[in-house]
């Protein structure tokens, strides 16, 4: 399926010779791509509910770690146990989380609220985002990278855009390299 994996020889042999199977991961990828297509059009054929917007998307990002992470966000939540769907009224945003040396910062997409509408709850380990205002309701607990300090959360909300920035309780480690002199 990935014939590119099966030369050997070429400039890049060192670069995909990491020790990470980029054929594994790109096949778990697409499986659960197929999963979620094959969800989009059961939906289509048999919507969950009449009158509200079905909102399914989702997010892929390469992570600190190297790998693919894949966000789901809308309010088509999974199969109920009799096999249908069911749409929610509440959607779970898009949202981004950045790991600073000194902070944590969390972005999420609320388009159609007012700042007032928007309440967050700030863990050492979590952040749980949830809006309820008459035209939209929002839902979302976060875990974090990393340990943080609650009582010094900031938050931001412009043009349909949360930002949530948390200090870290710990400064992040940095790698310190020295350069050697090969004889």
């Amino acid at each position: 399926m990935f014939p590119w994996r099966k030369r050997r020889g070429g400039p890049f042999d060192d670069f995909f010779d990491l020790g990470f199977d980029f054929g594994e991961e790109f096949q778990r990828i697409q499986e659960e791509m197929q999963k979620m297509m094959e969800e989009a059009r059961s939906l289509s054929k048999n919507p969950p509910s009449q009158g509200k917007p079905i909102v399914y998307g989702w997010s892929m990002r390469v992570g600190p770690d190297g790998k693919p992470h894949i966000e789901k966000f809308g309010n088509v939540p999974a199969k109920t146990p009799e096999g249908s769907h069911h749409a929610s009224d509440e959607r779970e945003p898009l949202t981004d989380v950045v790991e600073g040396k000194e902070e944590v910062k969390v972005m999420a997409e609320l388009p159609g609220v007012e700042k007032k509408d928007v309440k967050l709850e700030a863990g050492e380990h979590s952040l749980y985002i949830h809006v309820d205002s008459r035209n939209r309701k929002y839902s979302k607990e976060l875990e974090l990278p990393c340990k943080v300090k609650p009582d010094t959360t900031k938050a931001n909300y412009n043009n349909g855009v949360l930002e949530v920035t948390i200090k870290r309780a710990e400064k992040k480690k940095e790698h310190k390299t020295t350069k050697v002199k090969v004889e």
